[in-house]
């Protein structure tokens, strides 16, 4: 029998073990912050932030982290000291302070921009130096210094030129989106008027952008290419075509910038008959999963992504959860998809099977106005 000190001890030890881990189960679990661009109409207010609960995929209530006009896409830099949005009162890019405690956001000084129009699509470069932004309705690239404070430089624009074969959609150049390479020693930008998806070489000490030696690669008349991703092995690479509802996947040379075209499949069923243009694109964390959405569907594509050879085979097409699925994003721990809605105005949240990529809705969601960007913060 043990001595009444030993005994003492051990008691002591086990209580405060099981004092431990009721206290780990007493702590909240891990939940993401998330910031979301709106167009401010139908009562939205600008830029908002929402919690997705990491073990169950409940959202918070939203709250404004800024008021400004249409801010209908946001980016990080990647430090994420800085969040950059479209402003359409000043036709220009915008820059805020991130306050990721409060979830807030703090303004910073404005630079006078050469442009008529906003642009539409927002990107930084790995090094914190450059913003690049794609104008749709003008139909240009324009690049700019991010100065230490966050700040942006004067803009550097290249004007694209040519039309389409679409008259209605295609009747001049409509820069869409920006997508820096993952050696950030390119700029991949679509192109939907042109058919295009270019490659500029980066700078980003002078913030130039220069053709690549392949300056771009043609689509399929009157795909309209509208947002690129990166394979995680860096050597393809995806396309979504907003005009023909499919998804390119392309052949990456990290050497010169250059794509070759590899594989199209469609994101809408065969038997689908009514009006659709695809909008966003995602690839998992994981590097097995691509995913699509389709408005006028309304609905999310599932794609697997071959690790060899980079083409995609269909999995499944679910129902987004609302009407407009222009944005969503991925969770960076690949557990749950947040989906925007803009003409219904509200999130839904689904989980993501890791092994096979199919989703299932979880119920969860929330109410923003005119929700069109999903960002997630952590």
């Amino acid at each position: 029998m043990k001595p009444p000190r030993v005994r003492v001890t051990i008691f002591r030890a086990v209580f405060l073990a099981a004092a431990l881990i009721s206290h780990l189960f007493a702590l909240p679990m891990s939940s993401h912050l998330i910031f979301l661009g709106t167009y401010t109409k139908d009562g939205s207010r600008g830029i908002y932030t929402v919690r997705l609960d990491g073990a169950t995929g409940a959202l918070s209530t939203p709250s404004v982290a800024a008021e400004t006009p249409n801010p209908a896409w946001i980016t990080f830099s990647p430090d994420k000291k800085f969040l950059y949005a479209i402003n359409e009162s000043q036709a220009q890019a915008v820059g805020f302070a991130v306050d990721a405690a409060h979830a807030k956001l703090n303004p910073l000084p404005v630079v006078p921009s050469p442009a008529a129009q906003p642009p539409s699509f927002l990107a930084v470069d790995t090094t914190d130096r450059m913003l690049i932004a794609a104008n749709y309705r003008e139909g240009y690239v324009a690049s700019m210094q991010i100065h230490t404070d966050g700040t942006l430089g004067t803009p550097i624009v290249i004007k694209h030129s040519g039309k389409g074969p679409n008259p209605a959609r295609q009747d001049q150049p409509h820069v869409h989106s920006i997508t820096i390479s993952p050696d950030n020693r390119f700029a991949i930008v679509c192109d939907l008027g042109l058919d295009k998806i270019f490659s500029y070489s980066l700078d980003p000490a002078t913030a130039k952008l220069t053709p690549a030696t392949v300056p771009f690669v043609m689509t399929s008349p009157g795909a309209g290419p509208r947002h690129f991703k990166f394979g995680a092995d860096g050597k393809h690479a995806y396309a979504i075509n907003e005009m023909g509802n499919t998804v390119a996947a392309y052949d990456y040379n990290a050497a010169t910038g250059s794509l070759v075209p590899r594989q199209s499949v469609p994101t809408l069923p065969a038997d689908f008959k009514g009006e659709n243009t695809a909008a966003e694109i995602r690839v998992h964390p994981n590097g097995k999963f691509l995913y699509g959405s389709n408005r006028g569907h309304d609905s999310i594509a599932v794609f697997a992504i071959d690790p060899a050879a980079g083409t995609l085979s269909p999995i499944e097409i679910v129902s987004s959860g609302g009407k407009t699925p222009r944005n969503f994003a991925l969770s960076p721990d690949g557990k749950w998809l947040v989906c925007a809605h803009q003409d219904s105005g509200n999130l839904t949240v689904f989980s993501v099977d890791p092994a096979t990529g199919r989703l299932t809705r979880t119920g969860n969601g929330a109410a923003v106005p005119m929700c069109v960007c999903v960002l997630f913060y952590d």
